[in-house]
């Protein structure tokens, strides 16, 4: 059996899910805080037919060897977490992080997430939580009679209460050692994992750390017209693999039809 049939399988294979992660990256340009994946490819395993250095029958020594590949596979897929466009909304609670780090919210199991997405609301007791009502850590309260909610860079919260201003809590943020070791868990949150390394914890401002920036909102850094090249020269790998399937089909039907 020609062995191009089962290679050419597995590229068809590894372009599928290359489709499947540049139409994730696609249905979420506008999703806030979302960083866009990227796929990796590594070769499967060769046969050696000849091994480089062999001598030949007069004894010299054959410089390359004969090696025989069987396909790709997706080796891994990675967040890159670059900055994404930023957008004014005027709204006080919402926040974007200038450089590196990510806010840290407890899930109603009581472990932590972190998200670089910060459209923060108020829930009815006025702790500053996410749209799917996760407090953000460590809390902040903000009292009903406030007329005014400012946040400096350096994550200091401050209302106005009846014309006095209050200090009511202090925004940190967290970052990683390896961010792409994160895990995905979906609605803008990520959890730490071994290969991530564990969260440190620091001031917005502070070296290694982003500032905040009151009334604006992080966007996916998703481009496009990036995606759309990719997804085009996806299409024509997978259509590439394809017709080498045909390839070798056509070549076992020709000595299938051999006569004596």
């Amino acid at each position: 059996m020609i062995s191009a049939l089962w290679t050419s399988a597995t590229g068809m294979n590894a372009q599928q899910t290359n489709i499947n992660v540049i139409s994730n990256n696609l249905a979420n340009v506008n999703t806030g805080g979302f960083k866009k994946s990227k796929i990796n490819f590594a070769d499967l395993i060769y046969t050696t037919m000849r091994e480089p250095g062999t001598p030949n029958a007069q004894g010299a020594e054959i410089p390359t060897g004969i090696e025989i590949g069987h396909g790709s596979k997706v080796n891994s897929t990675q967040k890159i977490f670059t900055q994404g466009n930023i957008k004014n909304t005027d709204s006080p609670l919402d926040m974007v992080i200038e450089g590196d780090g990510f806010f840290r919210i407890q899930l109603p199991d009581g472990n932590f997430a972190y998200s670089r997405d910060g459209s923060f609301k108020q829930d009815s007791n006025g702790n500053i939580v996410t749209s799917d009502g996760y407090q953000l850590v460590p809390p902040i309260q903000i009292n009903p009679e406030a007329t005014e909610i400012s946040i400096t860079s350096d994550g200091m919260v401050n209302l106005k209460v009846n014309g006095e201003n209050q200090q009511v809590g202090q925004i940190e943020l967290y970052r990683f050692s390896n961010p792409a070791g994160l895990s995905s868990e979906g609605r803008n949150l990520y959890t730490e994992t071994v290969a991530s390394g564990a969260a440190m914890a620091g001031i917005p401002g502070e070296s290694g750390f982003g500032t905040i920036t009151q009334g604006f909102l992080e966007m996916s850094n998703v481009k496009v017209v990036e995606e759309m090249v990719n997804m085009i020269a996806a299409q024509r790998a997978y259509e590439t693999n394809s017709k080498s399937i045909q390839a070798a089909d056509e070549m076992l039907q020709t000595a299938n039809q051999l006569k004596r």
